[in-house]
């Protein structure tokens, strides 16, 4: 850990933190890409880990008058299936896989049909909405955008999709941890990461999310919707890009 790593991680956090402030995803796509880049796949899972679940722990905490608690329960029952089956097959991915699963995820997310009803306030949606999203989350470090499809097509506001995704999204990532740093961690190389990295990078998660809440309040339920799209278009296809070339290498 070099001093201009550590620095050059600390702007991408407060920027991403920021992002997933106000559309409660992209920054984490970003920040994983990122992380994958510069550490090895366990290190980039444990930090993330950790800067993902104190920023959407904060955002949970500013928002928290908006939080649906019946879809966080109920999402939370797919989640804990999702980590036992990863436990029985123990799988850890590699960069590549890392990044072409990235990559794909909004495209995935944004060519489900309508018709397919995924509404996360529908009964049964949320179990399966927290099985898909956390075994995502296990492989790629974060699926926001798949689970941005529940949560979109439903009739919540946009504060109480952000909200409510970030407890999910806390507990997501917390599983995350739990899998990747003790479960599963015979598997990879040791992170050894410095403790202070994991000290760093907290407040500068909730410094971030705190300017993040300050725009999406700006904001109106359209712009939101909207601006969501465009954004992971553009990072989907860049991701999508980096996998396939190190597949090549």
């Amino acid at each position: 850990m070099t001093p201009t790593l550590a620095a050059i991680t600390a702007i991408v956090v407060v920027v991403t933190a920021t992002l997933s402030g106000i559309f409660g995803m992209a920054g984490g796509m970003i920040l994983m890409a990122f992380l994958t880049f510069a550490y090895s796949v366990g290190a980039a899972m444990m930090l993330h880990g950790v800067t993902q679940a104190v920023s959407n722990g904060y955002r949970a905490v500013i928002n928290r008058s908006d939080i649906v608690w019946w879809l966080v329960a109920t999402n939370m029952a797919g989640s804990l299936a999702a980590l036992v089956l990863f436990m029985l097959v123990s799988f850890v991915p590699d960069k590549a896989t890392v990044y072409l699963v990235l990559g794909a995820i909004p495209f995935v997310a944004f060519s489900i049909p309508k018709s397919w009803g995924l509404d996360i306030t529908k009964p049964f949606v949320a179990p399966v909405c927290g099985f898909v999203v956390t075994a995502l989350t296990l492989t790629a470090g974060v699926a926001g955008p798949i689970l941005d499809v529940f949560f979109v097509r439903s009739p919540l506001t946009r504060h109480q999709i952000v909200a409510t995704k970030a407890v999910t999204q806390t507990l997501q990532h917390l599983t995350k941890l739990l899998y990747f740093g003790v479960l599963a961690a015979h598997l990879l190389p040791a992170a050894d990461l410095p403790w202070w990295i994991y000290v760093m990078v907290a407040p500068l998660a909730m410094l971030g999310t705190t300017f993040g809440k300050m725009l999406l309040d700006r904001m109106n339920d359209g712009q939101f919707k909207s601006w969501s799209r465009y954004i992971l278009f553009v990072l989907g296809a860049f991701l999508l890009w980096r996998g396939v070339s190190l597949l090549l290498v």
